[in-house]
């Protein structure tokens, strides 16, 4: 005869998720650049080569897009790539933001 416990428990189980960020679809953001008063060309262009791997040429067109325009997108990525990117680019005192 098996053996049949005299009472039953309950109890829950608690099940883990995986974190998922909400806010990063996998659609492109654009990673945008403005205009100061304060950097030089050079350093926008080390900056760009640095932290965006963009070609010198790609760089020097950028920044002087940028310096015209009052703002330019400087990468176009999925936002979880772009934020590191933007980070560093604020740490190095450029205007960054990342917009959908």
């Amino acid at each position: 005869m098996p053996y049949k416990p005299l009472y039953e428990e309950d109890f829950d189980v608690l099940i883990e998720e995986e974190v998922t960020d909400d806010t990063d679809s996998g659609v492109p953001s654009q990673l945008i650049v403005y205009n100061d008063e304060v950097n030089t060309f050079e350093w926008v262009i080390k900056c760009f080569e640095d932290v965006l791997r963009h070609s010198n040429t790609q760089a020097e067109q950028l920044s002087i897009l940028i310096h015209t325009k009052g703002k330019a997108t400087v990468k176009t990525a999925p936002l979880k790539e772009l934020r590191p990117k933007k980070d560093a680019l604020v740490e190095r005192g450029l205007s960054a933001v990342i917009e959908d």
